[in-house]
């Protein structure tokens, strides 16, 4: 493999995590408001749905979705209900400074996990990276490439929020972090939404 073909594949790896998108928004705000460590097994379920989502299309779920269509337009919509509900989670939280789990959003592994199945641009990615890369050399190569930028590019997010913390030193100025977080989700899915049904 040549090392323009490295090239591309980690610069099209690099740009698909690491870009602002639903995935990292709930990291940062999770880890501004819980820490860096509390956060972690949401970026573990985020990269490992991302992964696993990425085999099954590269071993062969790709002709079933050439075969029957409509399954991206059932998961497009599973996907902006999740995303919704999340942003719902996320913006009716309570946030408080004091250590109380109850009082703090609290994204589990399952919920990264669900978002990327249920992320209709993270099939539409597979489904690119499975046709750039047929090859099952080059396309295991890519796997194992993405696997190591996407778990570190999903960090940076957890690591920015944790380090952000002190300007969110009071309950008021989390409260109003998350609204604006939650918000924000409703309204990138909403808008998902529009721009599908107009193409």
């Amino acid at each position: 493999m040549s090392f323009t073909i490295f090239l591309t594949m980690f610069s099209f790896a690099l740009v698909m995590s690491i870009s602002p998108g639903p995935v990292n928004m709930m990291i940062i705000t999770s880890s501004i408001n819980n820490g860096f460590a509390r956060t972690f097994s949401f970026i573990s379920g985020a990269t490992i749905g991302f992964i696993l989502l990425l085999l099954c299309i590269g071993l062969g779920l790709s002709k079933i979705i050439n075969t029957y269509p409509d399954i991206l337009l059932y998961v497009e919509i599973f996907g902006f209900s999740f995303i919704i509900y999340l942003g719902i989670k996320i913006l009716s939280s309570k946030p408080s400074l004091a250590v109380n789990k109850n009082d703090k959003i609290n994204l589990k592994f399952h919920e990264g996990f669900l978002l990327q199945w249920l992320n209709p641009k993270a099939w539409i990615a597979c489904i690119s990276v499975v046709s750039m890369y047929s090859s099952s050399e080059l396309f295991t190569i890519f796997v194992i490439i993405y696997f190591f930028v996407c778990y570190l590019s999903l960090s940076f997010w957890g690591v920015l929020g944790g380090k952000v913390t002190r300007f969110f030193d009071t309950d008021f100025k989390l409260r109003v972090l998350n609204i604006i977080m939650g918000l924000i989700l409703i309204f990138c899915a909403i808008s998902m939404i529009f721009v599908n049904l107009l193409s």
